[in-house]
């Protein structure tokens, strides 16, 4: 009789993710003369993947606080023709944190279009 042992290598494989739902922020964006007089309110879902391999501690995560405060300074006072700038600008800022990976954006004009919900654009964008 032959005696089979197994071995309990566990090796894992995964994603961490920083998620931010449904910020709104009230900002100037649009091409339209009625949408650089008056600021709009625009929603933000965001998902950050970060690098798994560092082990969670409070100095190797991706703090989202961080991350919202960021876009509201970005967003207060400037104007924004088009939310793919817009969405340009956020990247630029979010991926300033070396430990981020990849961002899922996708930004959302709620007020523009009366027989919407919303109307926006949603863009992926990773580190090669």
């Amino acid at each position: 009789m032959k005696i089979l042992k197994f071995k309990n290598k566990q090796k894992f494989k995964y994603n961490k993710k920083v998620i931010i739902k449904d910020l709104i922020l009230l900002l100037s964006v649009g091409i339209h003369k009625f949408e650089k007089l008056k600021k709009q309110n625009v929603k933000f879902n965001i998902e950050i993947t970060t690098d798994p391999n560092l082990k969670p501690d409070i100095k190797t995560i991706v703090n989202y606080e961080s991350i919202i405060n960021d876009i509201k300074k970005l967003t207060e006072k400037k104007h924004f023709e088009l939310l793919e700038s817009l969405s340009e600008s956020v990247f630029d800022e979010i991926f300033k944190n070396k430990k981020v990976k990849k961002i899922k954006l996708k930004i959302e004009k709620l007020d523009i279009i009366k027989e919407t919900a919303s109307v926006g654009i949603e863009v992926i964008k990773t580190k090669i």
